[in-house]
């Protein structure tokens, strides 16, 4: 079963190159978005994941730097089922197959972080996109936790915010399991490789993704205020959630995000 499971994944990863390579070319902004989001409420799908994003009358919808906590790979596909929006990753995702170009394809900027000189560059272009009023979306941690603390946030990136004067939106994830509790299976930590956890996650099913969205701080002149500010209030969420708000039935300020709600039609192969 989990074979078949594995092989599902594998199938709409090859379908989403195919959609990206035959679709994306002559679609608007707007349908690109719409392929993407359903895309990846489908990921989440088959790999056993819902999600259910709180306080979403919060979010900003252009023009926002989003910061979030990093537990996975499968963040990406989290933010992208609730709002698709381009990444700062680490240069070596660039070289995983299929995922890789994917994530090019889909206007991620990649971070070489060995070569200090790449920070002005990446600085560069954050901040001119962020000006032309996109979505850009980073992980200020600079590495993956378990998901039960946040890491001390790195303040270089908000700099971008700041040039740009625009807000900066923070965002909390955290991962739940069938029985209510907090699961640290999609963990990408340590030396855990991307099979390792793509297996405990199958095996952990059914889990539920939570994506917390918290108020927009305004940019400022102070990148290293900002970020802490940030870290605050991704702490305060992370907190909320882990003390009881991951078991409440969703209500107004609560949208669950199963794949069936997604517009799939004709983006996806048949089961």
């Amino acid at each position: 079963m989990l074979a078949i499971r594995k092989l599902r994944i594998f199938a709409h990863l090859l379908h989403g190159m195919f959609t990206v390579a035959t679709r994306f070319p002559d679609a608007t902004p707007q349908t690109r978005m719409e392929l993407n989001r359903a895309w990846s409420v489908e990921m989440l799908r088959r790999c056993g994941m819902k999600l259910v994003v709180h306080n979403d009358q919060a979010r900003l919808d252009s023009g926002a730097l989003v910061v979030g906590n990093h537990v996975s790979w499968i963040d990406i596909y989290v933010v992208n089922a609730w709002r698709p929006t381009p990444f700062v990753s680490k240069a070596e995702v660039r070289q995983w197959p299929i995922v890789g170009w994917l994530a090019q394809q889909l206007d991620t900027i990649f971070l070489q972080r060995e070569k200090r000189s790449d920070a002005k560059r990446i600085m560069h272009e954050l901040s001119e996109r962020l000006k032309r009023g996109e979505l850009m979306c980073v992980f200020p941690e600079g590495t993956t936790s378990a998901g039960t603390d946040l890491l001390p946030f790195h303040s270089n990136l908000f700099q971008a915010a700041v040039s740009a004067g625009c807000p900066v939106q923070p965002i909390c994830l955290m991962y739940e399991d069938g029985s209510g509790q907090q699961s640290e299976a999609p963990a990408y930590i340590d030396d855990l490789t991307l099979s390792f956890t793509l297996n405990a996650m199958l095996h952990a099913r059914p889990l539920t993704a939570h994506l917390y969205v918290c108020d927009a701080l305004a940019a400022g002149d102070d990148r290293r205020g900002l970020a802490k500010e940030a870290q605050a209030a991704i702490e305060s969420a992370l907190r909320r959630m882990q003390a009881g708000l991951s078991a409440v039935t969703a209500t107004a300020t609560q949208e669950e995000v199963p794949a069936e709600s997604a517009d799939l039609e004709g983006l996806t192969p048949g089961h």
